[in-house]
């Protein structure tokens, strides 16, 4: 039996057929960079939630660009290759566990909320400010894995 072709989902990317709402979610983006820098949570922090919660969604472009993007702000290749296991190595700060655990517990509301417990926890290592920039991220990530995945927005193969 021949493979059968794809379909795209849609017509064309998302970002591209909406420009001003792309623009509006990628200024969220950039303002809670500002925010995340102003309280004193590192980009490093940031993006092991973005690159946490686009293991979760399966979103193989987000993934891509946050691997690079923690490279760039200081992650090793050794801690972006446990981050699918954080909680069962001991390479993660406490706080940077806890900040993971947020982003994937927020990613997977839908088949549980979550715990008082957590944020308990979150509040050893961060203030109720942060502790709100952190779950902003983790909504601003899970946005952009849905734009992605359903724009199929291709990874393309590093430059040499």
């Amino acid at each position: 039996m021949p493979e059968q072709e794809l379909k795209p989902r849609l017509a064309g990317y998302l970002d591209k057929q909406q420009p001003d709402l792309y623009a509006t979610l990628s200024h969220y983006s950039q303002q809670l960079v500002d925010e995340a820098d102003r309280l004193g949570i590192s980009r490093r922090t940031l993006e092991l939630i973005n690159y946490r919660c686009s293991q979760i969604n399966g979103c193989a472009f987000c993934l891509d660009l946050h691997h690079r993007r923690a490279l760039k702000y200081g992650e090793t290749e050794q801690r972006l290759s446990l981050v699918a296991v954080y909680k069962e190595v001991q390479l993660f700060e406490p706080a940077e566990v806890v900040a993971m655990e947020i982003a994937e517990q927020i990613t997977r509301m839908s088949s549980s909320r979550p715990s008082p417990e957590l944020f308990e926890q979150a509040r050893q290592h961060y203030n109720d400010q942060q502790i709100s920039v952190l779950c902003m991220a983790a909504i601003g990530i899970n946005a952009f894995n849905r734009l992605s995945i359903l724009s199929e927005h291709p990874v393309r193969a590093a430059k040499k």
